[in-house]
C-alpha cells in the first residue's frame, strides 16, 4: 500500500531514544502487529546488535511486515542540539527522519528527545509551504470527547502568525481524528474578556477574528474551560501548551494513585471498589495518558509523531498505530490552502486598514 503522494506507507520507528529501552519497543510492535491487521509496514531503526537478539526472542525475526535499520548512535536527552545534528549523525531519531527525507518511509515514531525532534524534523523534512514552524498536537481528553492542544511544546516562543497556523494545523488534525466536522477553535488566555491577556493572545485573537468562514474561532478561553465541552482545539504558545500537557498527565497518575490508595484503606472500601470495577475501569481507560500514544508534529512535509519519553509499551503501540493511520491520509495540501487563504485575509484587512 502507497500514500496518497506515492511514498511507501511504512514507518520508521526509532528505538533507541525512550526512557525504557529498546526492548519496551519491541514488545510494543509485538503487540502492534498482534492487534492491528492492517498496521503499515515497520522500519525498526537502532544498533542491530541490540535489536536482532530482542527481536528474535519475541518471535520478530523474520517478519514480512518488519526490518531493521542499523543506527549505531544515540540521542541522549541531556544532548544539545547543535550537537546531536552535527556529531550524532548516525543516531538512530536522526537515521529515522533521514528515510523519511530519501522516501523510504512515510512517517517516523520517536520517543527521543523533543528539542531535537523538532529541530532535525524542521530541517530535514521542511515546513509546508505558508508555515514557518510545526507544532505539536496531543489529544486529551475532556467532557463528553476529545480536544486538540496545539503547540504541546514545539515552540516555546511564538508571534501571532505562528498561532493563526496553530490553528489551521488543529482544526484539520482535529477533523480527521476526531471525525468533527467544524471545529470549535479556542485561544487560551488568563480571561475571556477582550484586551486581556499578553500581548501574542491579544493580537492572536485580533488575527483569528479576521479570518472569517476560514476557522470556527469561538474567542479565547480560560484553564478552567478546557476539559468542558467548549471547544475541540485549544491554540496557544509551547510554553504554556507544555505545562498544561504535563499537569494533566500528572494529574491523571495522581488522581489513579490516590484513588486506589483510598479504595484500598479498608475491607468495606475494598468490597465496594469491587463491586464498582468496571466504572473504575472505565474511568481508567478515559484518562490514561497511554491511550493517547503519541502527539504528531504537524506542518512538516512529512509525519512525525512524539511520544513521551517515558512511555510504556501500550502507549507506543498506539503511537505506532496512530502513525499507521496517519499516512493513509493526505491533510498537507489542504492545510497548505486554508494558510494560502488566511494569509490573503489578514494581508487584505491590513491593505483596508
Amino acid at each position: 500500500m502507497d500514500s496518497p503522494a506515492g511514498v511507501p506507507a511504512r514507518i520508521a520507528v526509532d528505538a533507541m531514544g525512550g526512557d525504557l529501552g529498546p526492548s519496551e519497543v519491541v514488545e510494543a510492535l509485538a503487540l502492534a502487529f498482534a492487534e492491528f491487521s492492517d498496521l503499515c509496514p515497520i522500519t525498526i531503526v537502532g544498533n542491530r546488535d541490540v535489536l536482532e537478539p530482542l527481536l528474535a526472542a519475541r518471535g520478530l525475526s523474520p517478519h514480512p511486515r518488519l526490518i531493521v535499520h542499523h543506527a549505531a548512535e544515540t540521542v541522549l536527552p541531556t544532548d544539545e542540539v547543535m550537537t546531536a545534528l552535527k556529531r550524532k549523525r548516525d543516531a538512530s531519531m536522526l537515521r529515522a527522519i533521514e528515510l523519511v527525507k530519501e522516501g523510504s518511509a512515510a512517517a517516523v515514531v520517536s520517543t527521543g528527545n523533543t528539542k531535537i525532534l523538532v529541530a532535525a524534523g524542521t530541517l530535514k523534512l521542511r515546513t509546508l509551504q505558508g508555515i514557518e514552524r510545526p507544532a505539536l498536537a496531543p489529544v486529551i481528553p475532556r467532557d463528553q470527547g476529545h480536544f486538540i492542544l496545539i503547540d504541546a511544546g514545539a515552540n516555546t516562543d511564538c508571534r501571532p502568525e505562528h498561532l493563526v497556523h496553530n490553528a489551521i494545523l488543529g482544526k484539520h488534525y482535529c477533523q480527521l481524528e476526531l471525525g468533527v466536522e467544524n471545529p470549535r477553535i479556542g485561544l487560551l488566555t488568563i480571561g475571556t474578556e477582550e484586551g486581556k491577556g499578553n500581548g501574542l493572545v491579544n493580537a492572536t485573537h485580533e488575527a483569528l477574528k479576521r479570518l472569517g468562514p476560514l476557522v470556527n474561532y469561538v474567542g479565547p478561553i480560560e484553564g478552567f474551560q478546557i476539559f468542558s465541552n467548549h471547544v475541540d482545539v485549544v491554540v496557544c504558545d509551547g510554553f504554556t501548551g507544555n505545562i498544561c500537557l504535563k499537569s494533566w498527565e500528572s494529574m491523571s497518575k495522581f488522581f489513579r494513585n490516590e484513588l486506589r490508595t483510598q479504595l484500598s484503606a479498608s475491607p468495606v472500601r475494598r468490597l465496594g471498589a469491587w463491586l464498582a470495577r468496571g466504572a473504575f475501569l472505565g474511568l481508567k481507560q478515559r484518562i490514561q495518558p497511554e491511550r493517547y500514544g503519541g502527539a504528531p508534529l504537524l506542518g512538516l512535509r512529512g509525519m512525525v509523531i512524539k511520544a513521551h519519553g517515558s512511555a510504556n509499551r501500550f502507549s507506543l503501540k498506539n503511537a505506532i498505530h496512530d502513525a499507521s493511520e496517519l499516512v493513509r491520509i493526505d491533510l498537507n495540501h489542504r492545510i497548505e490552502a486554508d494558510v494560502a487563504r488566511a494569509q490573503e485575509a489578514l494581508t487584505a484587512e491590513v491593505a483596508r486598514a
